[in-house]
């Protein structure tokens, strides 16, 4: 029989900001969950795959939990009705007993399967399709490699050769260039050019006599409504 899940061993894969709200009752109650062998292990493990969904929103971890094990009977091959009344037992017999329309309760069912945190799990379970069909892509590249051997015409065996060449060639190398690089705004050229300016206005100064070296040197510069200005 599998080992109940632990109260630290779920906490644990929880996100950070998630953990401190997870309590023993959960736990209990998630183990307690009355299943063959075989679904409460596929139950355990996908709860401890799927946390990373809680990172990208405000999901209460009781609600992750239930929409763990949804998810679970669907993959197991429940009908959506089927996988929510054994996930929600009681409130599907609340809904019976309060005589509630059959497409009403149909209704109730198919929005908690569209149910954002639902299908952001069910995202998780998906197989890749290159994945999936490993085998397909296999048997296609042989079927193609028997063409351009056997093929009575030779087009086809052309068509089949270029179909492997294109398949089966060697991923191409990327370049990688670093541009590194000032991108100027105007701001930066404002300053440039204020700079040149006043370097010009200095070196005319001292042609002039008004300004030694030794001053310029020990001059100040303060910014004034975007224009600079010496301060002796």
């Amino acid at each position: 029989m599998s080992a109940p899940i632990g109260f630290d061993q779920l906490k644990k894969v929880l996100p950070k900001t998630l953990q401190r709200n997870l309590t023993q009752e959960m736990v209990d109650k998630f183990n307690g969950v009355i299943c063959n062998e075989h679904e409460r292990d596929m139950y355990r493990e996908n709860l401890l795959s799927y946390t990373g969904v809680m990172k990208e929103g405000k999901y209460k971890i009781q609600s992750y939990m239930e929409a763990v094990r949804y998810v679970s009977h669907k993959l197991l091959g429940d009908t959506n009705i089927a996988a929510y009344i054994k996930c929600f037992p009681e409130r599907h017999a609340k809904m019976v007993a309060n005589k509630l329309p059959d497409k009403d309760i149909a209704s109730a069912i198919h929005a908690y399967n569209k149910n954002q945190l639902v299908n952001k799990i069910l995202e998780q379970t998906l197989i890749p399709s290159h994945v999936l069909n490993a085998d397909l892509y296999q048997k296609a590249l042989n079927t193609q490699a028997a063409l351009m051997i056997g093929a009575n015409s030779e087009k086809v065996r052309c068509d089949a050769a270029n179909s492997l060449l294109q398949h089966l060639k060697a991923p191409e190398v990327q370049k990688i260039e670093l541009d590194i690089g000032l991108k100027e705004d105007s701001a930066v050229n404002a300053l440039r050019q204020t700079t040149l300016e006043l370097v010009a206005q200095q070196k005319k100064m001292i042609q002039a006599g008004a300004m030694t070296v030794e001053q310029i040197a020990h001059s100040k510069v303060v910014p004034v409504d975007a224009e600079f200005v010496e301060v002796d």
